[in-house]
């Protein structure tokens, strides 16, 4: 007898293993379109809620969708508060595929129909197109489902007057918390709150639960799908960890919120819904608390927020908090936040240099030597790490610049330690004269407000310091020669002329890359003019 429940078995794993295939080829098929919607649409936590319940019902993949959203506040396109709207709406979208299984799966019984479309999607899955494959995956995928379905209810069939609601706690307090408790510990087996909620819908078909310890059992699987959410999180950055901290105590008080709304809905399905339809009213209660929940809890996302941010404080450098692990895998969002670290650092590294040379920098804006030498080589680091597919041209080409930038400001850091030859600077009038202009080119450097002027006067500047380059050199060797300079300071100071030349070298590299990278690509005229103008450079040395 006991053998039935095989079936089951197999059913649950043919239901998960399709919906890996069918949100792996949706999250692929969607890739870029996916942070362009969120992105697009999510300007305050309400529109982020309805966003993310959109695209995650779309998609298939809360999972998808959370790391969107961590993704775009990591490079600072959104907020936390607009974040958490996304995160919110996601758990509504993952009560659509309820519905399907309710509808589809039960109601019209598709599960024989579904294996020859099982041969149709793999067969576009082995064409070697890309998009037609990961069509045929998510085809493939969706009819493994309700495959899944049908193994599951005939190995349950088996059960009917064998097991009963008798079999499980009574409806009670105390039994519904144990119908709860098992709900989140047959989500943390499966890490799918679909396929739980699947099996609450067979059990409730084949008669083995009645409709309240049905939904006790889903109650417990949407809260264990934060221990999901903890465990997705695991060594990510500040902002993963504030998604799966919100998420954990998110669903635990919308799990608390229908808890008590259970005993009421149960009552009014039993009036007005009775047994017929029991399925359908399964997974509009689950849809229901959830969305009940989100709207309770919009109105204080911003304070909910802060609540977040103030138990979880930024950790980590301040220059490289834009690094979150967690989004390595999807290169866009990796690539953006790489982005604002080069950025940061950028910046960092030029307020630097102009502390060195005696200029202003904003207060509390001057990070040691160490500090910015260990945060270009995390950012590095980090970008090794960034999973890139076929697909991912255009980050490719993004992080080839970032790389550039990331060597130019290592050696512009190596500059910075030379401190002998930028002592000798005020020592000399004309060199100080030259400093001076440096000084000059530099005070937008690290923010630019308009990024093509100042790489244009970056490289004017640089040019200047090429040809001072070897005017001074001619000075300073006559004045060593006529006995009017001691030989040792002509030679440091000749040092640090060629200091001079090679950090407004680094300069204009850094701000060139940089807004190669807005731009996304440079014109053929552009790309020649630059080569050329740094072979000169390079010939000097």
């Amino acid at each position: 007898m006991y053998w039935n429940v095989l079936p089951a078995l197999g059913g649950i794993g043919l239901f998960l293993i399709g919906m890996l295939l069918l949100t792996g080829g949706l999250k692929t098929l969607a890739g870029a379109r996916l942070r362009s919607i969120l992105g697009r649409f999510t300007s305050t936590p309400a529109t982020g809620a309805a966003t993310g319940a959109v695209t995650t019902a779309a998609i298939q993949s809360s999972s998808a969708t959370t790391v969107a959203a961590v993704g775009f506040v990591a490079s600072g396109l959104l907020t936390f508060p607009q974040a958490l709207g996304i995160i919110f709406g996601a758990n509504i979208g993952t009560t659509m595929t309820g519905w399907l299984v309710a509808i589809l799966g039960f109601k019209l019984d598709l599960g024989q129909a579904m294996l020859p479309v099982v041969l149709l999607g793999a067969l576009l899955a082995l064409s070697g197109r890309r998009k037609i494959s990961y069509l045929g995956q998510a085809l493939a995928g969706f009819s493994l489902i309700f495959i899944g379905i049908e193994q599951m209810k005939s190995g349950l069939e088996a059960f009917q007057g064998i097991v009963t609601p008798d079999s499980f706690p009574s409806d009670s307090l105390a039994g519904r918390l144990k119908l709860v408790a098992a709900g989140v510990l047959i989500t943390l087996v499966t890490q799918s709150s679909s396929a739980g909620v699947a099996t609450a819908l067979a059990a409730l078909s084949a008669g083995a639960v009645n409709f309240p310890q049905a939904a006790a059992l889903v109650i417990g699987m949407d809260v264990g799908t934060t221990f999901t959410a903890v465990l997705a999180t695991l060594g990510g950055g500040t902002m993963a960890r504030r998604t799966g901290f919100a998420h954990v105590i998110y669903n635990l008080m919308t799990g608390a919120l229908a808890f008590f709304l259970l005993g009421p809905f149960a009552a009014a399905v039993s009036y007005w819904v009775g047994s017929q339809d029991s399925l359908t009213a399964l997974v509009a209660f689950h849809s229901f608390f959830n969305l009940l929940g989100v709207i309770f809890i919009l109105p204080f996302a911003r304070p909910f927020a802060r609540l977040i941010e103030f138990l979880i404080p930024d950790r980590g450098a301040a220059l490289t908090q834009s690094l979150d692990h967690l989004i390595l895998r999807e290169p866009a969002a990796a690539t953006a936040a790489a982005k604002v670290a080069v950025n940061r650092v950028t910046a960092a590294a030029i307020h630097h240099l102009r502390t060195l040379t005696g200029a202003p920098v904003p207060g509390n804006s001057d990070y040691e030597w160490g500090h910015l030498s260990s945060a270009v080589t995390e950012t590095s680091t980090y970008l090794d790490k960034i999973e890139l597919s076929g697909n991912a041209s255009a980050e490719f080409a993004e992080i080839k610049g970032m790389y550039h930038i990331l060597d130019h400001l290592d050696r512009l850091l190596y500059r910075c330690t030379q401190t002998d030859r930028i002592s000798e600077l005020s020592n000399d009038m004309r060199l100080r004269r030259l400093t001076g202009v440096l000084t000059l080119a530099t005070a937008d450097a690290g923010h630019a407000g308009s990024p093509d002027e100042c790489e244009q006067l970056l490289n004017r500047v640089r040019r200047i310091m090429r040809q001072q380059r070897k005017s001074q050199r001619d000075r300073l060797i006559s004045e060593a020669t006529d006995g009017t300079l001691p030989d040792e300071t002509a030679w440091l100071r000749l040092d640090a002329v060629r200091w001079l030349h090679r950090v407004a070298y680094h300069l204009w590299r850094i701000r060139l890359h940089l807004n190669l990278l807005e731009k996304d690509a440079a014109g053929p005229g552009l790309k020649a003019v630059t080569g050329e103008e740094a072979k000169l450079d390079a010939e000097l040395d």
